[in-house]
């Protein structure tokens, strides 16, 4: 017999179905850390709006869908389960990463046989047929590479269309091999129209829109896909080769912006996608539009961008972003040392960088910036180098009227990124090795306030990569985010 509470509880926290009508779908939101073990620190984790675009998607197109953030609610396995098992859906779907595939796969082998199982995300694109192989993974009717809001649906409606989707994969029951469906005519289900999908339903996501310093604030994609190839990067561009790289028409970006103002108050918006800072002509077109709809007057906003795309921009540029309501600006510097960017493809300097951010800092436009510690190879006075330019960028920030942020991440390697083929080109390690991923407790000994909204990243590989002395990452690791915590407690 079902345990009320346990449906009670999955009634408040799969989110967004219609309580009325049994569910199709649920989809999966894992959580990095069994959180019945070690409850999470961390107030907020970044929206799933991959899940809420193809909730949404399927919800229009009559189904009855539900996402469980298992994240964002700091859920156990145990209880993951139990809740997903007392909604009943047909369906169980889950994004798999790096970091939460052996959690994801331990609660999809605790579902309920008659459910089955969907599976996406980056590692089911690099890794599928280990994952197919997986026998925890032994309910998955279809894995599914690439965006998936219309393969989705044609799945929900009868999974025997499988067998004419393209990217759609399953373990054959007999020969208990992998097979790939598939048919002339159907690679429009690989790029959906997303200008044509709707907007997304907030019903869908925990924390979005939330309200930081007076405003509710919303994440959007303005873009799929990324054009460079930064080697450890799931977005680099020859890790998706199935992914045609489309960017939003300035007008329905406006559009959504406008609905989420008018319907649910936002008035500030983060931009999650690599692009729409990323080139100079989406930052043009969009920038029109922004000045023509007078944007500014009413709105801040974040975005992703690149050194090197605003080391060509004009001054004139950046003032036209400021007066359009850019209030800060993420940018992936990752390192310090010349030779180390030129390893992992950036196509900067540290000295590029340091101009770059003074421009914008010079503006009022703060920068969170993005530097990675203990790259394969990289030795102790190379991270010396990434930490002497975090300090030369906080100095500048000083005087100056922008803010400016450095998080700082210890390396860790993900199939299907050129840095995984290098690394496992030479030999020295499996997969198995570079896959298992540990939480790393920065809060041990008691909750470090400088690393209390760290602790849904903290993950490394159980194999030293660099060529530091062991311990130096992680000393750098903590000395800096604890300097970055006192520049802003300060």
């Amino acid at each position: 017999m079902e345990n009320p509470t346990t449906v009670r509880r999955h009634h408040d926290l799969i989110v967004g179905a219609d309580p009325h009508h049994p569910l199709d779908l649920v989809l999966v939101n894992a959580p990095l850390r069994d959180y019945a073990v070690r409850p999470r620190v961390n107030d907020f984790t970044l929206p799933v709006l991959g899940m809420a675009y193809i909730a949404t998607y399927a919800t229009k197109q009559g189904f009855t869908v539900g996402v469980l953030d298992a994240e964002a609610n700091g859920l156990g396995i145990a209880e993951t389960i139990d809740l997903i098992n007392a909604a009943r859906p047909r369906w169980a779907g889950f994004n798999l990463l790096a970091p939460t595939y052996e959690i994801s796969a331990a609660i999809a082998a605790g579902l309920d046989p008659d459910t089955m199982v969907m599976l996406g995300g980056h590692q089911a694109k690099a890794m599928p047929i280990e994952i197919l192989t997986d026998p925890r993974m032994r309910r998955c009717a279809a894995l599914v590479i690439g965006e998936a809001e219309t393969r989705v649906v044609e799945l929900l409606g009868d999974h025997r269309n499988r067998a004419r989707l393209p990217g759609v994969m399953w373990l054959d029951p007999i020969m208990k091999s992998p097979v790939q469906g598939g048919m002339p005519g159907t690679s429009h289900y690989l790029a959906p129209d997303i200008d044509a999908l709707p907007f997304v339903d907030r019903g869908f996501l925990v924390q979005d829109p939330h309200e930081e310093a007076g405003r509710w604030e919303a994440n959007m994609v303005g873009a799929r896909g990324c054009p460079y190839d930064c080697s450890f990067c799931g977005a680099a561009v020859s890790a998706n080769p199935d992914v045609k790289i489309r960017v939003r028409k300035a007008d329905n970006v406006i559009e959504e912006m406008t609905w989420l103002k008018d319907n649910l108050g936002v008035t500030a918006f983060r931009f999650v996608d690599d692009l729409f800072l990323g080139t100079r002509r989406v930052i043009d077109t969009m920038m029109t539009a922004f000045t023509s709809e007078r944007v500014g007057d009413w709105a801040c906003w974040d975005a992703t961008g690149r050194i090197n795309v605003l080391e060509r921009a004009s001054d004139v540029v950046l003032d036209t972003l400021s007066a359009n309501g850019l209030r800060e600006v993420a940018l992936g510097i990752e390192s310090g040392n010349e030779d180390m960017l030129e390893y992992i493809d950036k196509r900067i300097t540290p000295d590029m960088a340091v101009r770059n951010v003074t421009r914008l800092l010079e503006r009022g436009i703060a920068v969170k910036a993005y530097f990675i510690l203990g790259f394969p190879g990289e030795t102790a006075a190379q991270i010396d180098d990434t930490e002497a330019l975090i300090y030369r960028l906080w100095d500048a920030a000083d005087r100056r009227a922008g803010v400016f942020r450095a998080s700082v991440f210890e390396f860790r390697p993900y199939p299907g990124t050129p840095e995984w083929a290098r690394l496992m080109g030479t030999g020295r390690y499996t997969s198995a090795q570079l896959l298992d991923y540990q939480p790393v407790d920065l809060t041990s000994g008691g909750v470090d306030e400088s690393m209390r909204e760290r602790d849904e990243f903290n993950f490394a590989v159980g194999v030293q990569l660099s060529s530091a002395p062991p311990g130096y990452v992680r000393d750098k690791l903590l000395s800096l985010s604890r300097a970055q915590h006192a520049r802003l407690d300060g």
